[in-house]
């Protein structure tokens, strides 16, 4: 059986595209519950993207609920203690709200997941991946990264307590400098270091010319790793040849209960939100009871439906009009042969012309006639 993607939605391209992607770099495809229990959703509640949770009892009378996330349950669901490093695609059905409508919907979600021992070129390999993600859906996208530690790390040389570190770090996220420098002197931070916090905030420039700053103002060994690892994630993405759409931007923090490393957002033209979102989220998995590390990334299709690439599609190749009375041998004989042209044919008297079309077009006595092209 031939297959066109014609009849596909942009988010639906996606999801064979990246599937395919995830399969040729050797993740395997995973399939997990529908549901899970609502306790695993309730205690990590800021670990996801919607905080609303669609949940119902069981016949057992268990709390259950339509999963939200899929990162949860594909943790739950491997064994702990395994030395081996998990490579897992996904595409499954999540059960949320969206920003861009109201009550709770179905959202097919696609991503990868790497759990286990995670040494430099398995946290590599999956931010190659999220740069090819963002490429399979359009050319025009950048991939935006950072570390906690080089935030968390100035932030602990400045003295700052837990409490006030999680004060300065939503302030480093909305990019409040004034409030920043206002709480740096507040406390009596020193110039210098209240500058380099201010122009940390303020950054943002390919990796490569950021990491020539970042050098400067390194201070602990917090930020020494971060900023190595993110020197290590530059020249592998050198070796792939990727770098040019790679940007520093280290107001990337997610919630420190469950990040500590690398993280990293992804952006194509034409979507004011992120398109994909990750890192490495080893603190989950401690909160979690498992001693293993794991990095990974979701692309969120529902953002891709009004996506426009900028190619111009169509709901049909053409609509054919005939006349009342007009012999239907005569009607499918020219139905059929524009089938076998490869094209997708409307027919009727008085067809639905909501649909986009290429061509339109009248069948007479004289055969086709092409009432109006599109092209």
């Amino acid at each position: 059986m031939s297959f066109s993607d014609n009849v596909l939605m942009n988010n639906e391209k996606a999801i064979y595209s990246l599937r395919s992607l995830y399969k040729d770099y050797g993740y395997s495809v995973y399939k997990v519950s529908k549901f899970e229990e609502y306790d695993l959703y309730a205690h990590n509640k800021s670990f996801l993207v919607s905080k609303n949770i669609l949940s119902f009892t069981d016949t057992n009378g268990k709390l259950l609920a339509l999963k939200p996330d899929v990162t949860l349950s594909i943790i739950k669901n491997i064994p702990d203690g395994d030395t081996c490093t998990h490579k897992l695609c996904y595409n499954e059905t999540v059960y949320r709200t969206s920003a861009d409508s109201d009550g709770f919907r179905e959202i097919m979600q696609t991503g990868l997941e790497c759990i286990g021992e995670i040494d430099t070129y398995s946290e590599c390999e999956v931010i190659m991946l999220a740069m090819k993600s963002l490429d399979t859906i359009s050319k025009d996208h950048i991939l935006d990264i950072s570390h906690m530690g080089l935030v968390d790390g100035l932030l602990l040389e400045a003295g700052f307590d837990d409490a006030q570190r999680a004060e300065l770090v939503k302030l480093i996220e909305t990019k409040n400098v004034y409030a920043i420098r206002d709480m740096c002197e507040k406390f009596g931070i020193p110039t210098e270091l209240k500058n380099d916090i201010c122009a940390v905030t303020e950054m943002y420039m390919p990796i490569g010319d950021a990491l020539s700053r970042i050098e400067q103002m390194i201070r602990g060994e917090k930020m020494r790793s971060a900023y190595d690892s993110l020197v290590s994630v530059n020249e592998a993405m050198k070796a792939y040849g990727i770098t040019d759409k790679l940007y520093l931007d280290p107001t990337i923090v997610n919630d420190m209960n469950y990040y500590d490393g690398i993280c990293f957002k992804g952006y194509i033209n034409g979507i004011p939100d992120s398109v994909l979102s990750g890192g490495r989220y080893d603190k989950l998995l401690e909160r979690l009871g498992r001693s293993s590390g794991a990095i990974g990334f979701a692309v969120y299709l529902d953002r891709l439906e009004r996506f426009d690439n900028g190619v111009r599609g169509y709901d049909v190749d053409a609509v054919l009009l005939y006349e009342k009375g007009t012999d239907i041998k005569k009607i499918t004989e020219a139905q059929k042969a524009l089938l076998a042209e490869g094209k997708r044919v409307l027919v009727g008297h008085s067809p639905d012309m909501a649909q986009s079309y290429r061509q339109l077009l009248k069948l007479t006595d004289g055969g086709i006639e092409i009432l109006e092209n599109n092209d």
